[in-house]
């Protein structure tokens, strides 16, 4: 079933409406990106599907950028940067190894929650400036070593949780069955 599935999506993508091509599954290595899941959902050239896409992406900009802004009332500036780029950072490599496992999130939800939401939820920004307006290098070291540190880690937990969640439904890399 799950081959159809990807039979039928990728007949989709190609801009065909008619029936899937049945080597399409064969072509695609298993378990492996072939299409960047940073690759805008823009592909169709009318402007209506661009005008939605937009307004998609800005939705999940407002619901992002508000949902930092209550974290830092909530947890204070330094904390609440930390946890927004730790839980961006876990959502995000959520998504990219969903993609790579099976696939099931469309590509206008995916451009909605990355280029939307986490990109509005996180800030890169706001944690350079408090690494270089700390002071004191201790205070430096667990910035830096907090944000990069968890924000790998929460990544490569996603990995496992994309793993659990998709197992079953396609191959993981090197054939195994995820």
């Amino acid at each position: 079933m799950a081959i159809l599935l990807e039979l039928w999506a990728n007949a989709l993508d190609a801009g065909r409406w008619g029936p899937p091509d049945p080597t399409a599954a064969l072509a695609r290595p298993r378990g492996r990106l072939t299409v960047p899941v940073y690759q805008s959902a823009m592909a169709t050239d009318h402007p209506l599907v661009r005008l939605e896409t937009l307004a998609l992406i800005a939705i999940g900009g407002f619901a992002g950028s508000n949902l930092r802004f209550f974290t830092l009332g909530v947890f204070g500036e330094i904390p609440a940067v930390l946890l927004v780029n730790v839980l961006g950072s876990f959502a995000l490599g959520f998504l990219v190894y969903e993609a790579e496992y099976a696939g099931l999130v469309g590509k206008q939800s995916r451009v909605v929650f990355t280029t939307g939401f986490l990109s509005s939820l996180t800030t890169y920004s706001t944690f350079a400036v408090q690494t270089a307006t700390a002071g004191d290098p201790l205070a430096v070291l667990v910035i830096v070593a907090g944000n990069y540190g968890l924000g790998f880690t929460a990544v490569i937990a996603s990995r496992s949780v994309a793993r659990r969640v998709t197992a079953g439904t396609r191959s993981a890399p090197g054939g195994e069955t995820a």
